[in-house]
């Protein structure tokens, strides 16, 4: 049997290394880590996870702020035998500070494009080749509730943020994979909410409203994301706005 091959990127910490966890613990898949640093204690500390029968982990290098990095790892990819992708799961991304439009200075907003928009299209890029040779190809983005321009029940239950630097950016990582949708016709392609996650960013932006921590765990935000994933169709899913708990949202 052809193992299953899943790439996240930013997996060695938070949300991306919860979806490491649940995907090693199943057999005959290939997990591959993309991250800015694979020599990194956390990168290490992958290694020491549990697998399941089949199943293997890859780490390898890929800094959301370089351009040719992307590229370089597809290639290094290839030279491991790699040739083909079935699921892209894009998790990498920053969220530095939180302020308002009247605040937020260009520097800071570039601090966030660069990572989370650019490296989105470096990472799709240099992918898209691979996951045209899958049968049933998949690209996950790590959207988020804080982009959202329609009000939702979500929106309603949540504190106000200011979000000037971050927020827009994930904005555009919703149209951009909208349009993959559209232009890709046999690619599976949509973004989904992880939640507000007690992950680093989360528990600072939980922190700077006066709160002890996010909403909900990574493990309770992975869980409900995989099972978004295993069901997701081209007819059912693609092209959609998805939340973690498996509803679909408004943009």
């Amino acid at each position: 049997m052809v193992p299953k091959i899943v790439l996240i990127t930013g997996g060695n910490r938070g949300i991306g290394r919860g979806f490491v966890e649940l995907y090693l613990a199943r057999p005959n898949h290939t997990i591959i880590v993309a991250n800015r640093d694979p020599e990194h204690p956390t990168s290490k500390s992958l290694a020491d996870l549990p697998k399941a029968e089949g199943t293997k982990l890859l780490v390898v290098k890929n800094d959301a702020t370089v351009p040719t990095d992307a590229a370089d790892m597809v290639r290094h990819l290839a030279s491991l035998g790699i040739d083909h992708l079935d699921i892209v799961l894009a998790n990498a991304g920053v969220c530095k500070l939180w302020c308002k439009v009247s605040e937020v200075t260009a520097e800071q907003i570039q601090d966030h494009v660069t990572p989370n928009i650019f490296g989105f299209i470096w990472l799709y890029q240099a992918t898209l080749p691979l996951l045209k040779k899958a049968s049933k190809p998949m690209w996950v983005t790590n959207g988020s509730s804080a982009a959202f321009l329609t009000v939702t029940d979500i929106i309603q239950n949540m504190t106000p943020m200011k979000n000037a630097a971050y927020a827009p950016t994930k904005l555009v990582l919703h149209w951009y994979t909208k349009a993959i949708h559209i232009e890709e016709p046999e690619i599976t392609a949509f973004p989904i909410d992880p939640g507000w996650v007690q992950t680093d960013i989360g528990n600072r932006g939980a922190d700077s409203f006066g709160m002890e921590k996010a909403a909900i765990t990574v493990d309770q935000s992975v869980q409900g994301m995989i099972k978004v994933i295993d069901i997701a169709t081209r007819e059912t899913h693609s092209g959609k706005m998805w939340v973690w708990d498996g509803t679909e949202s408004a943009w």
